[in-house]
């Protein structure tokens, strides 16, 4: 189905005509307008029309040259294990390990991820467990050392694993796993990630569990910085709380070798957590102007409502001026929209897509939605039993850039992937999509590149 038909077929669900004069012929709601004007506009890849966005990729499916020899085993159980018991002790009376010099990189990085490197430390737990420790169950909270610490010794007794996490690693992790495949038939993608580890252990441990993925970790660690952590706390029924301690994570400088590495490549990802650290907004806007400059794509994902309300001002720079992509779920959508939660998702996806090229908008075992100039495809959610629902919409991301990097032009088919690798995330205890799954996906994409049917026997 080509993207203009798909398009059509999205407005004809819902009385084409009326859709149509209603978005052709009114401004974007006044929470959007500083958004719609774009100085320069003529200009600006986050200018350009659907169509054209599209065309910028439409052929790249075999194209893509290169990639790496390690396509990234399987998580270690040990290995998380030694890291976590580490990390428990903040590394207190052991050596930092320097990481090993990263291989020489390729002409050009598919794609490059800025944002938060954080070491996940995800178990299971139960109700009473959040209640002993005054944790409000479902909520995302910013903890200081001390009270990482508490957590940490009170999980001795659950099961649990360590892993190269953070939200934006998630969809790279998984992203390079689907562009790893061997049964596929393309070749592999080359993903790269910047952000700020320490020296210590945990960054070791990060540094080097990215590289067993695919995923090149090419920022220097901070002398004497200690490592971010997430701590996911996951429920019976499959309910995430988190605590993040941002350590030396809060800090992003825009230097020559970043740069460098924006110069290089193809897709450019900011992680919306990052929107929220001192001092790292300027970093942003420079690589973002850079890869405006250098014909890049550029994403940036939503994160978090809390995020987007306090940092809304930044959001809309960011976004209005140079966003081909938006990631969002949503309560995010709405947040940016400035909506009432009462206003449907499909109404904030369509509002944001009158700004950005491309909006994708998750709204859990209701399904999805990509908006398009003004228009909005539904995309239903796949049969899944929920296990542990965090990393969902991380794994979303992955597979819609996974498609666009693909070549394809099906939007409704790029979404029913995305849908399906979220599934399968939800589906399992962890936030890391596997490496037999992935290939699973991506031999039945390569398989149905064009159809919408294509993940119908996954």
């Amino acid at each position: 189905m080509a993207l203009a038909s798909a398009t059509t077929a999205a407005a004809a669900a819902s009385s084409p005509s009326r859709l149509f004069r209603r978005f052709s012929s009114s401004a974007p709601p006044p929470s959007l307008l500083p958004l719609a004007a774009r100085p320069g506009a003529g200009s600006s890849p986050r200018a350009c029309s659907y169509h054209q966005f599209v065309v910028r990729w439409k052929g790249r499916a075999r194209a893509l040259l290169g990639g790496f020899s390690d396509a990234g085993g399987s998580e270690s159980d040990d290995d998380e294990e030694d890291a976590l018991r580490r990390g428990q002790r903040e590394g207190e009376g052991e050596d930092a390990v320097e990481p090993a010099a990263a291989a020489a990189g390729p002409e050009r990085w598919d794609v490059l991820g800025l944002g938060q490197a954080m070491v996940d430390f995800s178990g299971m737990v139960d109700d009473e467990f959040l209640e002993r420790l005054g944790i409000e169950k479902g909520t995302r909270k910013v903890v200081n050392h001390e009270e990482r610490g508490q957590v940490l010794r009170a999980m001795d007794g659950c099961s649990y694993k360590a892993a190269a996490g953070g939200s934006l690693s998630n969809s790279l992790v998984a992203l390079a796993r689907l562009g790893s495949s061997r049964s596929a038939g393309y070749p592999e993608l080359k993903i790269a990630m910047a952000g700020s580890v320490g020296s210590d252990p945990l960054g070791s441990f990060y540094r080097a569990k990215l590289r067993r993925a695919n995923v090149h970790f090419l920022s220097k660690p901070v002398k004497d910085g200690t490592t971010g952590t997430v701590i996911v706390l996951t429920t019976p029924d499959a309910q995430r709380t988190m605590l993040a301690y941002q350590g030396t994570s809060s800090t992003l400088s825009y230097d020559s070798d970043l740069a460098d590495l924006v110069s290089k490549s193809n897709v450019l990802i900011v992680e919306g957590y990052l929107f929220e650290l001192p001092h790292t907004i300027e970093a942003i806007k420079q690589a973002c102007e850079d890869a405006h400059k250098n014909g890049a794509l550029i994403a940036v994902t939503a994160s978090d409502v809390s995020c987007i309300k306090r940092c809304y001002n930044d959001f809309r720079d960011i976004v209005g001026n140079y966003a081909d992509i938006l990631f969002a779920n949503a309560n995010e959508a709405r947040a940016f929209c400035k909506l009432p939660s009462t206003d449907s998702p499909m109404s904030a996806t369509r509002y944001l897509s009158h700004s950005v090229p491309l909006v994708s908008v998750t709204d859990g075992v209701h399904g999805s939605y990509i908006g398009v100039k003004g228009e909005a495809i539904y995309i239903p959610p796949p049969p899944c039993i929920p296990v542990d629902t965090c990393g969902a919409g991380d794994a979303y991301t992955s597979g819609i850039l996974y498609g666009i990097l693909r070549g394809a032009s099906d939007l409704k088919g790029i979404g029913l992937l995305a849908s399906q690798v979220a599934a399968v995330v939800v589906g399992q205890q962890g936030t890391r999509l596997r490496v037999q799954d992935a290939d699973r996906l991506a031999e039945c994409f390569a398989h149905h590149l064009d159809s919408l049917e294509f993940c119908s026997d996954v």
